[in-house]
């Protein structure tokens, strides 16, 4: 066997094979993906939006916070095309090469056909080599020789032998192995430049480029939130389990996002000491004097400061403050839901012990506020009305002078056009346009919840300690549905502010698990806000709440009774089913071949009920991939005071209102575009009796749209553990008195609900 050797690529062509294949396959996809578009403008879609000052100017100021865009499409643009230019280049240069045949053919080379004799083969070379001689003005060095060897290859007999054998007239050749590189790179005098190169990009570049990559990304969260940002308010939400909305503003504005040790987008400007200070003195409630670390430092106050004249929708100054609030609040929302994340951590690890304090219900429900505030650049306390364009406060008393006072968005959505109009009749009938249009884009949701115990036989049965799983409906409709609409109160949505103490008489029954009934669902739909005066004030002297408790515990009795009713017929209608069985059964006894048929069709509908059940599994795992799989797209809002484009996300949890406590997790809706299931799971309470818990709907985008549902959960005892299987017998170490007690500690029954259900 001949000896193997490396050769490189003397001629260059199969470098430019490499390549050429190596830009073909960068150049496609990058073209398709990188290659600058203008998004389609349409004419609909824009009539459909709002037309007002504020949203104008936040369309100029997206469409010019990239001011590089173009430049940045330029040079795209040029750098496709020239690796389009070079490819073709190549393309050309390797159609050009002309490369020797792999397979040694003499007769082709001599051009005489296989087989011919001596005499011809002697005289086709004598006639070639008079034409291709070096010494002939028409002669070919390369060709002569390459005719010589194919003479000598047809007429010598050693030459013969070797090209029938090895297809070459020397004889076996060394083995060579090619590279598609060009010779110059192992070239003694280049080999300082090659080297020079390799250390470049393999020593200092390549690790340069992943250590900064690596740097930064320990720095930040998955929601693009500086890790030290998190841990701070790990600090603050462990430290005051109790936190007001002002101090989660305060909060807030110490993330170090915006301080430019930090965060290098960070602009500080000289004015700031002169502006700062002046916009500090227009700001009450500021406290700006907090000695507190870090809120006492300077780019805390300028944050808070600028927060709060964000949230009072104050004029600054367009070419240095205003700038800092657009920085400001663009990153709100991704810091707003990593507060909601650390403080539902600290509530899961009070839970397991970890921790001494308890954060309570209203702390992560302040921090879910916070969102629309932001998004709307309106103070909680501010009318939901002032949402709309054009809307101030001045024409806020349109709005309550009239008969009944208009309060929410959904009681003005459900006036006729004439009353609306007549309402907003300081506007001109484009700022009216545009109030509308804005009105009926707004959400509308259908918030329904189902609640089963998935994996036990009964699932309507909640039992002590089972894993019960609440299914939350989300169906989306827009306000414009509700236009003229004046009986469609139950089609609000909206669950309106109620006492806590009041929470659970609003839904009576023993139902052993079920949410309020199709009644009270209606009554808690059209429930009043929290700002509303409340029943039994003026304008109300004849409901007083003694009457009202009265009609709520009627129905819930009635309900009770007409639920008792129903499973003491299902009782009776097993029983009576089960004895026409039995004696079926015995008519049926003395006949073998009745039996199989019987047995036969148990099987058989076993089978079909074990096909249903796989069924409902497959559907509930479709869901579950369907839900982690989920995107961040859904209807746009209208925010002209937020700098970027939002779009309409959602939190929803179970919680205790009388014990204060989360039960799950809040999950954040992000997808909602028509319909969507969530489902929220938790352990039920490990002592029998009857809890009523909250399930609510909460937006961070708009204010006015939040919901609530009660659910009330009757607990059953738990199946006792059969005795046949002593490695399950669990010890009685601890009294069921200890056990009751710590089991009301993490929830509070409504016993008196259920005492005077049972009355």
């Amino acid at each position: 066997m001949g000896g193997q050797k490396f050769q490189y690529d003397e001629s260059g062509g199969t470098f430019f094979y490499f390549i050429l294949s190596f830009l073909a396959l960068i150049l496609i996809p990058a073209t398709f993906y990188f290659w600058p578009r203008k998004k389609k403008e349409d004419p609909e879609r824009f009539k459909a939006e709002c037309q007002c000052e504020p949203c104008n100017k936040k369309r100029i100021l997206i469409s010019h916070s990239d001011p590089y865009k173009g430049v940045k499409a330029f040079f795209v643009k040029v750098l496709i095309i020239g690796g389009w230019a070079l490819l073709a280049f190549l393309t050309y240069k390797v159609s050009q090469f002309d490369y020797e045949m792999s397979n040694f053919d003499p007769y082709e080379i001599l051009g005489v056909p296989l087989g011919s004799s001596q005499k011809d083969i002697k005289k086709a070379y004598r006639t070639l080599s008079v034409i291709l001689h070096p010494d002939k003005e028409t002669g070919d060095e390369k060709a002569f020789m390459k005719l010589t060897k194919a003479y000598q290859a047809l007429t010598d007999d050693e030459a013969r032998k070797n090209w029938e054998k090895y297809g070459n007239p020397d004889g076996p050749g060394a083995t060579s192995f090619g590279i598609a590189l060009p010779s110059w790179i192992v070239e003694k005098e280049n080999s300082v430049w090659v080297l020079g190169l390799y250390a470049l990009v393999f020593m200092v570049a390549l690790p340069t480029v992943v250590g900064t990559w690596w740097y930064r990304s320990i720095r930040y969260s998955g929601d693009k939130v500086l890790l030290d940002t998190t841990q701070m308010y790990f600090y603050f939400f462990h430290k005051t389990p109790h936190m007001a909305l002002k101090r989660v503003v305060m909060i807030l504005a110490a993330s170090l996002e915006y301080d430019k040790r930090h965060n290098t987008q960070v602009v500080e400007r000289q004015s700031d000491n002169e502006e700062v200070p002046m916009l500090i003195k227009q700001l009450p409630n500021l406290n700006e004097k907090c000695k507190e670390l870090p809120l006492c430092r300077m780019y805390s106050i300028k944050a808070r400061a600028i927060l709060h004249a964000h949230l009072s929708r104050m004029a600054l100054n367009p070419h240095t403050l205003d700038k800092d609030r657009q920085f400001i609040v663009k990153k709100c929302p991704y810091l707003i839901q990593e507060m909601v994340s650390c403080v539902n951590q600290l509530i899961m690890l009070a839970y397991a012990r970890r921790i001494s304090k308890l954060p309570t219900i209203e702390t992560i429900e302040n921090c879910m506020k916070l969102s629309p505030m932001i998004i709307q650049g309106l103070w909680e306390f501010k009318n939901p009305l002032l949402q709309l364009p054009h809307v101030t406060e001045e024409h806020l008393r349109y709005f309550i002078s009239k008969k009944p006072p208009i309060r929410n968005l959904q009681q003005f959505a459900q006036l006729p056009a004439e009353e609306s109009r007549l309402v907003l009749r300081s506007l001109s009938d484009f700022e009216y346009e545009n109030v509308m249009k804005v009105l009926g884009r707004m959400p509308l949701i259908d918030f329904s919840v189902k609640c089963e115990v998935v994996d036990d036989e009964n699932s309507n049965v909640v039992t002590a300690g089972a894993i019960v799983t609440v299914t939350v409906e989300l169906v989306r409709r827009s306000m414009s549905e509700l236009f003229g609409d004046v009986t469609a109160k139950e089609k609000q949505g909206i669950t309106e502010g109620k006492d806590d103490g009041d929470e659970g008489d609003d839904n009576g029954g023993d139902s052993a698990v079920a949410a309020a009934p199709k009644d009270e669902k209606e009554e808690a739909k059209a429930k009043k806000p929290a700002w509303q005066p409340k029943a039994g004030g003026k304008g109300h002297k004849g409901k007083s709440k003694g009457a009202a408790n009265k009609n709520r515990h009627r129905q819930a009795a009635a309900a009770a009774a007409a639920l008792a009713q129903t499973q003491a017929s299902k009782v009776e209608k097993n029983k009576i089913n089960e004895k026409v069985r039995k004696e079926e059964s015995d008519a049926d006894s003395g006949a073998e071949s009745d039996n199989d048929l019987s047995s036969d069709e148990g099987k058989k509908s076993s089978v079909e009920d074990d096909d249903v059940e796989w069924e409902k599994f497959q559907q509930k795992i479709n869901k579950r991939e369907k839900l982690e799989g989920k995107s961040k797209v859904s209807h746009p809002v209208h925010c002209p005071l937020f700098p970027e484009e939002k779009y309409e996300y959602w939190w929803t949890y179970i919680c205790d209102r009388k014990s204060r406590t989360l039960l799950t997790a809040p999950y954040h809706v992000t997808n909602l575009v028509h319909r969507e299931e969530v489902a929220l799971k938790f352990t039920a309470p490990k002592w029998p009796g009857v809890y009523v818990f909250t399930v609510c709907l909460r937006s961070d985008s708009y204010f006015g749209m939040d919901q609530q549902v009660d659910l009330k959960l009757d607990v059953k005892e738990a199946a006792a553990i059969p005795t046949e299987h002593p490695q399950w017998d669990i010890s009685d170490s601890e009294s069921e008195a200890g056990e009751q007690q710590a089991n009301e500690s993490e929830f509070t029954t409504d016993s008196s609900d259920a005492e005077n259900d049972d009355n």
